[in-house]
């Protein structure tokens, strides 16, 4: 919900109505256009109003749309009550129904409400609102049986500009929601394959719908039976599936489609690659959705290095976690161009990074200039040919002299402070101090003089020094008796013992090792300076943005 401060109170979306109504954005979207006296936007813009809750609240109570299950949550119920696991087979079954290419035979529960719903909504917003119903239960499952919006959303903005009659293939469309979002144009051309039948019935009869003539959906495994031969597109989009180590690689190891290299039976996502661009005609483009690991596994490097030397792929961009809706890990958008001629006179010499790992899934998918990077395509060939996004981005857009700059003054005035810190110390005048009358630590805690705060002991009775006690205790005679046969170090060793001295002697001994303390910590502040400072140093010099003096 969102309130902008206004004076008609809260406001909200035409998500939050349809939550608050308990249907789909679909429905809210059909009540805007077939009551005169739904409320009109406050706020918002064009492509995302705002609405006064107040006004929503008042229309639904009139319409008693808030006080009752809507008949489209009544239909969605009775057909998960209907097919359970099986509910792609039920939206394809509820389709073909509407699109009227075969009588009626659906459990009756279903039929019923299908055909009282028919009535007042248009078959295709009534599948549109199904299949939203359906993706917001598999998000909210954690489920990759569909491409989820927010990936779709980054496809659309990263995708090129294409001409009204493009031809679009996606060779894993699952219900079509990808492939339909990109290519959103009436007159394009496209074509999808799906392993599952069900899920590309439904795509097919959801485009028929739609009233997609161009729309060209079959069935079948497109590694190992793809039914696309011949098709060259001028954008492919694929979300291919992750993971999958059993994707065809012993049966297809000749096959021409591997003219960057045969993948590895573990880079399956590197083989869906192919496909897709197999299927691109000179000057086409590719859209891969891919695990962030693809960027980066050792398997994979030899075609990584393929893509990067021929120029191909053009742009890498690391999404946001969050946007593959199955997980919270990051993954990666890859795009891709084949080359207009074969002598490569079109091929760009920079790959650009974008990465959005540190904006939200719901934010905006225009980079930041600190976010983006074109890297030489030399830079990328090294043994691993890493192409994620973020290890190109950090050395990039770096203050290198000023960093420089702090970091020398800081080094300088830690190493200042580190001479304050030492104490003065005299020359003792007899044996060591442990060599006299000492107390152990185990007498100590025994007399209640010691206890525990964490793993150190501390003083407990006015009689003692707690620093004094402490840095007895890591002295190199008590660090001996403390570490175990394994090399295990306790400060609190029970064989551990302190000189007997009274209080004032403690607390000017304890004086001298509070001061050893600092002065420990701060070495190794200085140590940690400078291993930054050599690092800033090397790579400006590496990178240019630093140069010696003459």
């Amino acid at each position: 919900m969102t309130d902008n401060g206004s004076s008609v109170g809260p406001l909200v979306t035409g998500s939050e109505i349809a939550r608050l109504a308990g249907v789909t954005r679909a429905a809210v979207s059909n009540w805007r256009r077939r009551y005169d006296d739904f409320p009109a936007p406050t706020g918002g813009s064009a492509n995302s109003p705002l609405y006064a809750l107040a006004e929503v609240q008042e229309w639904l109570d009139k319409q008693r749309k808030g006080q009752e299950v809507s008949p489209e949550v009544e239909l969605w119920q009775a057909m998960r009550a209907a097919y359970g696991e099986q509910m792609v087979a039920g939206l394809a079954e509820v389709a073909e129904v509407l699109a009227g290419e075969r009588e009626p035979n659906l459990p009756d529960d279903v039929a019923t409400r299908v055909q009282r719903l028919a009535r007042t909504e248009a078959p295709v917003d009534l599948v549109n609102g199904l299949t939203e119903r359906f993706m917001d239960s598999a998000r909210r499952a954690g489920s990759d049986q569909v491409t989820p919006e927010r990936v779709v959303r980054a496809v659309c903005h990263f995708g090129p500009e294409l001409p009204a009659d493009a031809r679009v293939f996606d060779p894993a469309c699952g219900i079509g929601v990808l492939l339909l979002s990109v290519a959103s144009k009436p007159k394009m051309r496209c074509f999808g394959q799906e392993m599952d039948a069900d899920s590309a019935r439904f795509a097919q009869l959801r485009a028929d719908l739609l009233g997609r003539s161009g729309v060209h959906i079959v069935a079948g495994d497109s590694l190992r039976a793809d039914e696309w031969p011949d098709l060259k597109a001028d954008l492919v989009v694929c979300d291919p599936p992750a993971g999958v180590t059993e994707w065809g690689r012993e049966e297809l190891l000749l096959d021409s489609r591997w003219e960057l290299g045969t993948p590895s039976k573990a880079e399956g996502e590197l083989a869906w690659l192919q496909h897709a661009y197999a299927h691109t005609e000179p000057g086409g483009h590719v859209l891969m959705v891919m695990p962030a690991s693809v960027a980066y596994r050792k398997a994979g490097r030899r075609i990584r290095a393929e893509l990067v030397r021929r120029g191909i792929v053009r742009q890498v961009v690391a999404l946001p976690p969050g946007t593959a809706t199955s997980h919270a890990l990051p993954v990666h958008l890859w795009c891709l161009r084949r080359p207009e001629n074969t002598r490569g006179a079109d091929t760009n010499h920079t790959v650009r990074m974008v990465d959005l790992t540190g904006n939200s899934p719901d934010g905006s998918l225009e980079p930041r200039l600190d976010q983006v990077a074109d890297v030489p395509l030399i830079e990328l060939l090294d043994d691993t040919v890493d192409l994620t996004p973020g290890s190109h981005l950090r050395s990039r857009h770096r203050d290198y002299p000023g960093e420089y700059t702090a970091l020398r003054k800081e080094l300088e005035d830690q190493i200042r402070r580190l001479a304050a810190l030492l104490p003065e110390l005299a020359p003792g005048g007899g044996p060591g101090s442990l060599d006299g009358a000492t107390t152990s630590v185990a007498d100590l805690a025994r007399a209640g003089l010691v206890a525990y705060d964490g793993p150190e002991p501390v003083s407990a009775s006015e009689q003692l020094d707690t620093d004094y006690l402490q840095g007895f205790l890591r002295s190199s005679v008590n660090t001996r008796r403390s570490t175990s046969a394994s090399g295990t170090f306790r400060l609190d060793g029970k064989g551990s013992r302190i000189p007997r001295m009274g209080i004032d002697e403690q607390r000017r001994y304890g004086s001298a090792f509070q001061a050893l303390s600092a002065f420990e910590e701060g070495t190794r502040k200085v140590d940690e300076l400078s291993r930054q400072l050599a690092e800033v140093a090397r790579d400006g010099l590496a990178t240019g943005a630093l140069a010696p003096e003459q």
